[in-house]
């Protein structure tokens, strides 16, 4: 047992603590502290400038000024070991409004005689009070971050040589000696994050940025130790074992550049994410992350006319189909942030449905979310969930997207892509839709897949629409390219195999693609959607296309590995249906639009009314034909719907006469098939600029 005197004090100072930590007591004590220095500062400043004390009276007339201004903003209830900016410039403003109202008496005293000391003296006070209460509070944060920092101490840092390889993890929890790349408003918050939190290890030695007038200055008390050319050196110098590139508004480009450098340096690099990561409703925080590529591929932040989409969209009925795939998911989410009457989530995965319903019932609590699990090839379904609820706007996403899977299974994508299609207008115009936005591809454009000739034809249907509604309701289709990070996409893919220790696998050397971000893709077929004139195609830019075995390389750097030696690259052919360039336009088709700088309109003449019924019935005819002979005549009715078609002989094109054996059935399609027109020349992404 403790002797009787140590639970006594142990009592009390358990009551002592109790009692301090009451608002009322501590509001109390502040009070009384400030009064005390505004008094201090009282006498000090009249006995510098009169050469002698104050009166007792003058004196307490002064802390009686001071603490009505204290108390008007509110001083006493700042928290002292959190102050920050805002807490300093309340106390500077307070400063000045002592001084102009003391100037302000002494002029009135000129009238009244009631004794207002002269302003010399009052400024001298001014000064001297509030300088007094920022230093108080300045030695109170300065006391409750050593004590904190005694209780949860920074590790010694490492020396640069002891961390790994790729710079995946610190060295048995040591602190890592950090350069920041980029001393503007991002660098300086980071800076403060990782002074003020030891869990994350990392002591910033130093600051790099490019800007002349900030060579040479300290920010936080962290010096700006050179420009980024000096990069090698600064971090020998400073034997850094992180940096953290803090710019998120830097282009691709620039991230790529600086990448290279620093993964050559064998340090640890870690990243903020860009601007465009975030959407209108958040605000922007520095989070750390590795680099990725998204980050190597980032362009310029697509600024979009949020005003007339959210005056179209909030209030209104808005469905999407395929909601729970890549594009369809991000189209809900950016959707749900303009305030619609109701989102309604159609789509046959029920487990992606439920977790795109799940994450927006968490971030947007009160949206008026449904879920429709339907087929959209089931048009008796279809129709009962545009009858229940009615939309104004319909975002059609759902599609199959594999182009292997499709070369080998045209008839799925005829069923899903057209007919579904199809499904998908007809219950639209039979409830009045304001508003359709058809989600397509830039495969539709010269196409060699049953992929992009099937989204062809969607197009095709889409104008039709917009023909016969008139001004009853607004039709368009939206193309773009890949997307990073989608289902079935190549990011996923490379990652996988990274992960599984190689090989990375490309189709071919000179394989190039279009890419954008799903969040960049998704606001410009907002923006294009709901804006742009009715029976349009319009195309996004997709920037320069990317070399597929630039991509994989960049990857494996960004995984710490050397390509070639760490992890092989191996070219596995190009598969059935696929091109090595992908077009965005025929040569006939680009216009600049007035939707979106970053929108153009493909200009197209409607397909003959009845040319298209009589293909689609022979189509649906065809699908009901044996083995050999359907896939025979399902390619000559593409051909003869999209003259620009030339299929893959590798895929649905080795059903062609000229593909066919001698002697095969005379009754497949006699139509010559022209070889594939290369019309780009591949663009590494080494060499890569940010649109």
């Amino acid at each position: 047992m403790l002797p009787a005197f140590d639970t006594t004090r142990l009592r009390f100072r358990a009551v002592v603590r109790q009692t301090c930590s009451r608002p009322g007591v501590r509001q109390t004590v502040k009070m009384a502290l400030d009064a005390g220095l505004a008094g201090l500062s009282w006498a000090a400043a009249f006995s510098l400038v009169r050469i002698e004390m104050p009166t007792a009276l003058s004196t307490v007339l002064w802390i009686a000024f001071a603490m009505a201004v204290n108390i008007a903003f509110q001083h006493t209830r700042q928290h002292y070991r959190l102050m920050g900016f805002v807490e300093v410039r309340l106390l500077m403003l307070s400063m000045l409004v002592l001084f102009l109202g003391s100037v302000a008496g002494f002029v009135v005293d000129g009238y009244l005689r009631i004794g207002v000391e002269h302003p010399k003296v009052t400024l001298a006070a001014s000064l001297l009070t509030a300088l007094t209460w920022v230093m108080v509070r300045t030695v109170a944060v300065d006391y409750f971050r050593h004590r904190f920092l005694k209780k949860h101490p920074h590790r010694p840092t490492v020396e640069r040589r002891k961390t790994p390889r790729g710079g995946l993890s610190t060295v048995n929890g040591l602190a890592l000696r950090t350069l920041i790349v980029g001393a503007g408003r991002a660098g300086a918050q980071l800076c403060h994050e990782l002074q003020s939190n030891p869990s994350l290890r990392s002591k910033v030695v130093g600051f790099v940025d490019d800007a002349l007038e900030k060579q040479g200055v300290r920010i936080q008390g962290v010096p700006v130790l050179g420009p980024s050319r000096l990069l090698p050196i600064l971090i020998k110098e400073a034997r850094a074992t992180q940096v953290i590139l803090a710019i998120p508004s830097a282009a691709g480009s620039r991230i790529r550049e600086l990448a290279k450098i620093l993964h050559a340096e064998g340090v640890r690099v870690k990243t903020l994410p860009s601007m465009q990561s975030f959407l209108e409703r958040n605000a922007w925080k520095p989070e750390l992350r590795d680099i990725a590529i998204e980050d190597l591929l980032r362009r310029e932040p697509i600024q979009l006319d949020l005003g007339s989409i959210e005056q179209a969209l909030a209030g209104s009925v808005v469905l999407i189909t395929g909601a729970g795939g890549s594009i369809g998911s991000e189209l809900a989410r950016q959707v749900a942030g303009f305030h619609p009457s109701r989102l309604v989530l159609l789509g046959r995965g029920e487990n992606t449905l439920w977790a795109i319903e799940r994450e927006l019932r968490r971030l947007f609590p009160e949206l008026t979310l449904e879920v429709e699990l339907c087929d959209i090839r089931n048009a008796i379904r279809l129709q009962q969930a545009f009858e229940a609820w009615r939309p104004q706007y319909v975002f059609h996403a759902a599609a199959h997207k594999h182009v292997p899977y499709l070369e080998r299974h045209p008839e799925e994508g005829i069923e899903n892509n057209i007919l579904g299609t199809l499904n998908v207008l007809k219950a639209a115009r039979s409830i009045g839709t304001r508003r359709f936005v058809n989600v397509s591809t830039d495969k539709a454009v010269n196409p060699t897949s049953v992929l992009g000739v099937t989204k062809r034809i969607a197009e095709f249907l889409v104008l039709q629409a917009a023909e016969d509604e008139q001004d009853a309701g607004q039709y368009v289709s939206v193309r773009f390219g890949n997307v990073l990070g989608s289902r079935g996409s190549v990011i996923p893919l490379f990652h996988d195999q990274i992960r599984h220790g190689g090989p990375l696998t490309v189709t071919h050397p000179d394989m190039t693609r279009y890419f954008m971000t799903i969040p960049e893709a998704s606001q410009l077929v907002l923006q294009a959607g709901v804006l742009g004139q009715t029976g349009k195609v319009f195309v996004l830019d997709m920037g320069e296309p990317v070399r597929i075995v630039d991509l994989a390389a960049d990857m494996a750097r960004l995984s710490g590995l050397t390509p070639g030696y760490d992890i092989d690259i191996q070219f596995s052919g190009i598969r059935p249906g696929e091109k090595l360039y992908e077009e965005l336009f025929t040569d006939h088709e680009q216009h600049q639009s007035d939707v979106h700088a970053k929108v153009f309109e493909a200009h197209q003449e409607p397909m003959n009314r009845a040319v298209l019924e009589r293909l689609l019935r022979a189509l649906r005819q065809d699908l009901e034909l044996p083995e050999g002979t359907r896939q025979a005549a399902i390619l000559q009715a593409f051909m003869e719907l999209v003259t620009t078609y030339r299929p893959s002989l590798s895929g649905l094109g080795r059903h062609s006469p000229e593909s066919a054996p001698a002697g095969e059935n005379s009754a497949r399609p006699q139509r010559a098939i022209p070889p594939v027109v290369i019309l780009r020349t591949p663009i590494p992404i080494a060499h890569l600029q940010s649109s």
